[in-house]
């Protein structure tokens, strides 16, 4: 039973997480629809299109402002992203195994749910550590420098 709380718990995350991204994508499609209805009655009405405010963005803010980022940034966040949940991760895992070796409870092998989740972090740690090297920057890779301009 015990067993089953616990693998229950990252699975009602993940849904979790899919229904508030779906909530939030069809909400702003129903604030760009109306903002867009609103435009084309001011249109009919006959006021001019260069007065009115512009549209909303459909989109994530956070996905918007991604974009004015350089490619070693949005490197550097995800790397920084990829390392924070591998350090969750791993050290969730650690205290798993830990307890369950500690409580002696139920199979003798129980920690190994402790220890799968100690590797999936490390699997993190070792991503973002591959997107940080990958994000270096070259010297000659650098705008307006002498081997750039050439």
């Amino acid at each position: 039973m015990i067993v089953l709380l616990a693998m229950s718990i990252p699975i009602i995350s993940i849904v979790g997480g899919f229904a508030v991204a779906m909530f939030r994508t069809h909400g702003q499609q129903r604030v760009a629809e109306w903002a867009m209805r609103e435009r084309i009655a001011a249109i009919e009405k006959g006021i001019d299109p260069a007065t009115l405010p512009p549209l909303p963005t459909v989109g994530d803010p956070e996905e918007l402002a991604q974009r004015a980022l350089s490619p070693r940034q949005r490197a550097l966040e995800l790397s920084q992203g990829l390392f924070i949940g591998g350090a969750i991760t791993s050290f969730s895992g650690l205290g798993l195994a830990v307890m369950f070796l500690l409580l002696g409870v139920g199979p003798r092998n129980l920690w190994a749910i402790g220890a799968l989740a100690l590797f999936v972090g490390a699997g993190l740690l070792v991503a973002a550590w591959v997107v940080r090297q990958g994000s270096a920057e070259k010297p000659d890779s650098v705008p307006g420098s002498p081997a750039a301009l050439r």
